[in-house]
């Protein structure tokens, strides 16, 4: 069971990563298609990703004997140049104690005890190794793992506002606990017990993942917990069907269509005109949106105007209707 201890100061500090990591959601993937008893829904995915990981990603394999990853391969930068630029500016000394952990007594590769070294040349291996292996397994479908995140971090957003941090965090990954401040996934091998300490907690949904949390518990910084989201199956190429329909099952038709609308400010009146809805419907809309953090009302005398945030604009997807 995994145990994640929390105390009032670290219940102010969760966040959720508004935008997926290419590269964690990559390793979460590997870890996927390399697992010794995967899940057996996923044997076709699995043999087209190993059969599509070409030469020059054979060094990760090197990197990650027997699925133990170094940590330092955990980071969250919005792209691949910002993912890379973090894992390459990790301190040397946590690199050398994590190539030491990882391998043991085994004497790795040569390009490994170059990592271990400081050698430039294997920093450029490791980073080629990482580009190749994304575009085979994550480029086709990144476009859609993108929608399956702001879909996710809208419900997270929503389920705050509405039902509060609790509610949503055992929502996120059902059959988990939350009481006296502990966090309980039951079934997690091996067991550990986390601290929090103030450290806060983030928040990444990964859906290339479906056996278990991921927990990167570094000392002095933020716990990062990467938890299985969407259907169970890895998203296949190609958009989904209708991205509004998904949006919709989340927010509600009405919240949704109204969300679109605030690209421009909009009175209660002009809102529920636009909507084809009363105006008390209109303004109860306008107070859910506002409470989630997507929109924001102004009063100006007697009249209120209505807004969406850029929040509000990252679910709607950027634009108007």
């Amino acid at each position: 069971m995994l145990r994640i201890r929390f105390t009032a100061e670290d219940f102010a500090r969760i966040r959720f990563v508004p935008r997926p990591a290419p590269l964690q959601e990559l390793h979460a993937a590997l870890a996927t298609a390399v697992a010794p008893r995967g899940v057996p829904l996923l044997a076709t995915w699995r043999g087209r990703v190993l059969r599509s990981l070409p030469a020059a990603a054979d060094p990760l394999a090197d990197l990650v004997p027997a699925g133990r990853p170094p940590s330092f391969l955990d980071v969250l930068g919005d792209t691949l140049s910002d993912g890379f630029e973090q894992i390459r500016t990790t301190d040397p000394g946590i690199v050398r104690s994590e190539l030491e952990r990882v391998h043991g007594a085994v004497l790795p590769p040569r390009w490994i005890r170059g990592l271990h070294a400081g050698d430039e040349a294997s920093w450029r291996t490791l980073r080629r190794a990482q580009q190749a292996a994304y575009e085979a397994v994550l480029a086709p479908v990144w476009s859609v793992v993108q929608d399956l995140h702001r879909d996710e971090f809208t419900r997270y957003a929503l389920g705050v506002a509405e039902h509060g941090v609790a509610a949503t965090l055992t929502g996120l990954a059902p059959g988990t606990r939350l009481h006296d401040g502990v966090w309980e996934w039951p079934g997690v091998a091996p067991a550990r017990d986390v601290h929090l300490d103030g450290r806060g907690l983030i928040l990444l949904p990964t859906f290339h993942h479906p056996a278990g949390p991921l927990l990167q518990d570094v000392p002095g910084r933020p716990a990062v917990l990467t938890y299985p989201a969407g259907p169970g199956l890895p998203p296949a190429a190609g958009r989904p069907a209708d991205t509004a329909e998904a949006l919709a099952a989340v927010l509600g038709r009405t919240r949704l269509d109204a969300l679109r609308l605030l690209a421009e400010p909009h009175t209660t009146t002009s809102l529920a005109r636009a909507l084809d809805v009363s105006d008390a419907t209109a303004s109860s809309t306008a107070t859910a949106l506002r409470s989630a953090g997507l929109a924001t009302t102004t009063r100006t005398g007697r009249s209120v105007t209505h807004r969406r945030t850029a929040l509000g604009t990252l679910f709607a997807g950027g634009g108007p209707p």
